[in-house]
């Protein structure tokens, strides 16, 4: 008989890898893996696990290069590529922008945060700050709802559709701070949908379908008196849709005979949306300033009569035909051409002629005569619109402090721009005739007055003591 073969399927593996596959620094490498103690071993191995990027630096700087056949057969994964080089930033004039990451937008545009620091320049147009209005709730910097608020906003375009039938059963004061927040920080700006979402909900046909109670406009907005829509005014929403919004047109009424004498009146139109409204801000940027229309700011405050607080800012030069400004027209009885616009581009700087502006501000003062508070910050080029005089129809126009507006007692006069240590010698002269222009008007309201009206505060910029020193020498400059 044949003799058996027995085949050892199960036998032990050699502890040492076979000749072969050793490399060259092997025996170095092993030693010095050899030296280090088990605590080190263990120390690197913790220090590995919390940092994904320090393990993987030490495994490449650990591991030698080996050919990629061998890599295969001993399943070491590949060294990793070396990062690319960070290209250094760099400001706009060249000069190396300071280590670290970029500073948030909020710290560098005004326009995105009211808290910012006033970090622009005076001669800069991009941005103007903004102010809140006096009284409106604002939560605290950094609170929970703060926090919250500028997440829901941040993400309002997903906000508005997954809370669309909760948003209009917050308090009143939540929710005019949240659209005060959507305003400033969503970048799209805040809509005509946005504002009739959160003040009176979604549409009947929705809460129909959900059978949902639809909720009464005098009970939910009867305690809301702010509106802030600072940056959104001109961009996103115009004021023709914001008059329709607030005050829609009412129907006709009914011809219809009454049954009885004792009925009850049926309602002759739509209720206000905020019946209330005494705060409101209409503040806009200078990018978006030629947008905003002054003849639709006459129409829509002939429908806010109980308003007592308005903000301005940015707006620019009062006039119905802002269009027309450089448009002339050919007079069929003289042949000659003519200004087409009541403003030219000549009337102020050489003329000196603000017929026009004052007699738009005359028409707003004669319908917001319950204003106590004013905000035109950012509205320096038409300062004296507020204190000129101009010839009208046998009639002098000007601008009545002591009558129409004579219940303003906060004027704010603010250039919206600040100073800063690199500004040029001709943005400090522009920032002091500013102040200037604040400073004439506030004497001429308070020389108008003259102990008949309310005592006015106009609040205006001021200069540092190296600013002032400048426009000292420079002034004295001239007068040589």
């Amino acid at each position: 008989m044949p003799k058996k073969r027995h085949n050892n399927k199960y036998s032990k593996p050699p502890s040492v890898a076979p000749a072969s596959l050793s490399l060259s620094s092997s025996s170095h490498q092993t030693s010095r893996n050899h030296d280090r103690s088990v605590n080190e071993l263990l120390a690197n191995l913790r220090r590995s696990n919390l940092n994904s990027n320090a393990a993987r630096d030490n495994f490449s700087a650990a591991t030698p290069s080996v050919p990629p056949i061998i890599r295969q057969i001993l399943q070491i994964p590949e060294t990793p590529a070396p990062e690319p080089r960070r290209l250094q930033r760099r400001v706009i004039n060249g000069r190396r922008a300071p280590p670290g990451p970029p500073p948030p937008r909020s710290w560098i545009s005004l326009s995105q945060s009211r808290h910012a620091p006033p970090a622009l320049k005076a001669g800069s147009a991009g941005h103007i700050q903004h102010w809140p209005l006096p009284g409106a709730y604002l939560p605290s910097e950094g609170s929970l709802i703060d926090m919250v608020m500028r997440r829901i906003a941040t993400d309002w375009e997903q906000q508005r559709e997954w809370n669309r039938f909760y948003l209009y059963t917050l308090p009143s004061r939540i929710r005019t701070a949240l659209l005060s927040h959507v305003s400033e920080l969503y970048e799209p700006g805040l809509s005509v949908h946005d504002l009739r979402l959160v003040l009176s909900g979604p549409p009947v046909e929705e809460l129909t379908k959900y059978d949902l109670p639809q909720a009464d406009l005098n009970q939910l907005n009867g305690d809301t008196f702010y509106l802030d829509l600072a940056g959104s005014i001109g961009k996103s929403i115009t004021l023709k849709e914001l008059s329709e919004l607030l005050c829609p047109p009412k129907a006709d009424p009914i011809s219809d005979l009454q049954d009885s004498w004792d009925a009850p009146e049926l309602a002759s139109g739509p209720v206000q949306l905020m019946p209330n409204l005494t705060h409101l801000s209409l503040a806009v940027n200078p990018a978006t300033a030629p947008s905003v229309s002054w003849r639709q700011l006459l129409s829509m405050a002939a429908k806010l009569p109980k308003l007592t607080h308005l903000s301005l800012a940015g707006w620019p030069e009062p006039s119905l035909t802002p269009n027309a400004k450089y448009a002339k027209i050919t007079s069929s009885a003289t042949g000659q051409s003519i200004q087409y616009g009541g403003t030219g581009p000549y009337s102020h700087n050489l003329d000196g002629d603000w017929s026009e502006a004052i007699v738009v501000l005359k028409r707003l003062s004669k319908t917001l005569y319950g204003l106590e508070y004013l905000d035109l910050t950012g509205c320096a080029e038409w300062f004296p619109a507020l204190i000129r005089e101009s010839d009208g129809d046998l009639t002098i126009d000007f601008v009545d402090w002591a009558g129409d507006w004579g219940k303003i007692t906060t004027l704010r006069l603010n250039s919206g721009y600040a100073l800063v240590d690199e500004s040029s010698k001709a943005e400090v002269l522009r920032f002091s005739e500013f102040i200037d222009a604040a400073t004439a008007v506030e004497r001429h309201i308070r020389a108008q007055r003259s102990g008949r009206g309310r005592w006015i505060t106009v609040e205006k910029d001021s200069l540092s003591d190296a600013a002032k020193a400048l426009v000292e020498s420079e002034r004295l400059r001239n007068a040589l």
